[in-house]
Formats: structure tokens, sequence, C-alpha cells
């Protein structure tokens, strides 16, 4: 494929100009609700976070999302009869994530809450720390991120076993099961992180059956929102099934401020901060993917849209 005209949703000009020595490509920087139909006509690929509310598959070749999750344009019909590529970013997500997923698992462990409120109150209370090294995780989705958090997990000694939909093995896991194979796990650990996207199979995965498996174990979720079922966590963390949630993606973002979620001591919240993509990261891997692209190269950051991912 040869791309020529390139139409970004978003403020990107500066980077994009940064980066690309060919002066044969053309540009037009707009931000979605400016675009119009002429310009899908125009372009080759289209590039952003979302798709604009006139978007059309038949008029573009390449559709790019600079996030790593891409159930917004999926929800477009269409990609396989106009043959549409589509791609994802793939950049430093998984070491953000995994700083982010580190550094409340330390918190817990390492006592920080319980040591602060000695501290207020001047009571010296020793208790030994937990290490990670003798946790063992459970880690939803073995994709890109999930190996990332898989593998700094690991470095530090810990058991940590991950789920997909095929069950494949992968680095960095002790052991990988599917779905339906991962029941009698989720009882045995210590604490549960999802990555996984938001797609059909995925839609409230975690509901009343699962959250009644585990066992005072924490949930971490860094996925999508709309994969977990609120009301059935919720539930879950009343009778101590769950001791902990952490959740940096809701089912609506932003969570809004009737929820009780907020209020409650045995959750966090963030505001979906685990892994901002940064501008030229995007950018970045844009055009890595037009020069794999124009070279007839693998694209590993190919949608599959038999997976959704």
């Amino acid at each position: 494929m040869r791309v020529k005209n390139i139409l970004v949703a978003g403020n990107y000009e500066e980077e994009f100009k940064k980066m690309d020595s060919n002066c044969s490509r053309e540009y037009r920087f707009l931000h979605a609700d400016e675009i119009a139909d002429s310009d899908l006509s125009w372009a080759d690929v289209y590039v952003g976070s979302k798709p604009c509310a006139n978007f059309n598959l038949a008029k573009v070749k390449w559709v790019h999302s600079f996030n790593a999750g891409v159930n917004n344009y999926l929800e477009i019909d269409g990609w396989e009869k106009y043959n549409v590529l589509l791609t994802r970013t793939v950049c430093s997500f998984g070491e953000r994530i995994s700083e982010y997923c580190l550094s409340y698992i330390l918190r817990d462990l390492q006592y920080h809450e319980e040591f602060l409120f000695c501290q207020k109150e001047k009571k010296w209370m020793p208790k030994t720390p937990k290490m990670i090294k003798d946790q063992t995780f459970l880690i939803y989705g073995t994709g890109e991120i999930g190996q990332v958090v898989g593998k700094t997990l690991s470095e530090f000694g810990a058991t940590v076993f991950g789920v997909s939909k095929s069950g494949k093995q992968k680095q960095n896991f002790k052991e990988v099961f599917d779905i339906s194979s991962a029941s009698s796990l989720i009882c045995k650990a210590d604490w549960i992180i999802s990555t996984l996207p938001l797609t059909h199979d995925t839609i409230r995965i975690f509901d009343t059956h699962f959250f009644e498996n585990m066992n005072g174990s924490v949930f971490i979720n860094v996925g999508r929102g709309a994969t977990v079922d609120e009301v059935a966590l919720l539930s879950s963390l009343e009778s101590g099934k769950v001791r902990h949630a952490i959740l940096d993606v809701l089912s609506e973002e932003p969570l809004p401020e009737n929820s009780t979620l907020w209020g409650r001591k045995d959750v966090i919240i963030t505001p979906h901060i685990s892994a901002i993509t940064q501008k030229n990261e995007a950018v970045e891997c844009f055009f890595d993917t037009l020069w794999k692209l124009e070279n007839n190269e693998p694209i590993p950051n190919k949608v599959d849209f038999s997976k959704g991912y």
C-alpha cells in the first residue's frame, strides 16, 4: 500500500512534522468534529483516537488508532466488507501499566496505610511487610501489555499465571490457561489483574460467578471497564470475596458522582491514567507501521477482527 494523503484527527501537527521527512505526503490536521465527507474521500488513511461522527469505511484504505484498545472503531460495521486495514498503537503501555500495578501492590504488601495511621496516632507498632515473591498472580490477558506485567512480577520472584481466550503458552507466565479452565485458579490467587480488551466475549466477564470464586484477594482492572459487572463487584466487596479493588477503568467514564464506588474504603479509583498515550510515542508507532506497510513487512499491531484486538 502506498500512502500519500493522511487525515489526522487531533492536534498532532508538530509531532508529525518532526518525524516525517517525506515531502511527497500531504496532511490534514482537523479536530474530529471538523472532519467533512470530502476530507474522508481525500484521505488514504485516517489517524486518531476515535472515529469522527461521519466516519465512513468505504472512503479509506487504512485506519490507525492512537489507542491500544480499538473497541470504539469496531462498533462500526463493514471492516472486512470494504477490506480496510485497522492498526492500533503499541508503545510503552505495558511498562506504564506494570508500574501502576506495582505501586498499588507494594502499597498493600508494605502496609503503607497502616503505618500512616500509626504515625498519626503516634503509635510504634512493628509489622513485617510481605514480599512479592510469596504472592500468586492471575493475569487475564496475555497480549503485549499482559506479558510485560507478567515479566515485571516474575522478575520479583512471584508465581504468575495467565488467562487468555486460546490458552496459548507465553513467556513470563508459569502457565497460561484458557478462560474455561481458569476457574480453579481464581481462589488460589492473591491478586487478579485484568488487562483484557473489550470484545463481545469479554463484556461483563467478571460477573457474580467469577467474584464468588475469589478468596479475599485483590482485583485490579487496567483493561476496560465494561468487562466488569460492577454490581457483582460491589456485592463481592461486601461479602469479603474481594478484599480490595483497584479500578483505573470503569463502565462509565467519568464515574458518576452518585456512584457508591467513590466512598468505599476498599476501592481505589483512578481516572484512566495507567497508560495515557504520549503524543510522540503514538506518532512514532504510526510511522513505524507505515514503514512496515510500504515495505511489505509483517504488521504486529494489525487488528484481528475475529478476536477484536
